[in-house]
């Protein structure tokens, strides 16, 4: 049995026409050895959930068809507007790094 990554683990995204803002994630319930089945979310429920107290965490499929932790997600204000980053840049725009697009 593995120690809890997070709250909840975001495995896929959706970005918006001009890649710029994610509009939903694939997201799963960290159940602590295992991943909770995949739900699909909108942005602003993740910075929601994130101000709110939750913790997310990227996760990534290996070829083994086990889940690594990836990186932790944050809300990031940049002039005003929320995005939800896996660094602190100030670049405004989501970025949750090299994750699969659905």
């Amino acid at each position: 049995m593995r120690e809890r990554w997070a709250d909840y683990l975001i495995s896929a995204v959706r970005y918006n026409a001009a890649e710029t803002h994610i509009e939903e994630v694939r997201v799963h319930d960290d159940l602590g050895d295992t991943v909770g089945p995949p739900l699909m979310i909108k942005r602003t429920t993740v910075v929601e959930r994130l101000e709110g107290g939750y913790t997310f965490v990227t996760i990534v499929k290996s070829s083994d068809g086990s889940w690594r932790k990836g990186a932790r997600v944050r809300v990031v204000t940049v002039r005003g507007t929320k995005f939800i980053r896996t660094d602190a840049d100030r670049t405004a725009e989501d970025n949750l790094g090299n994750l699969p697009r659905f």
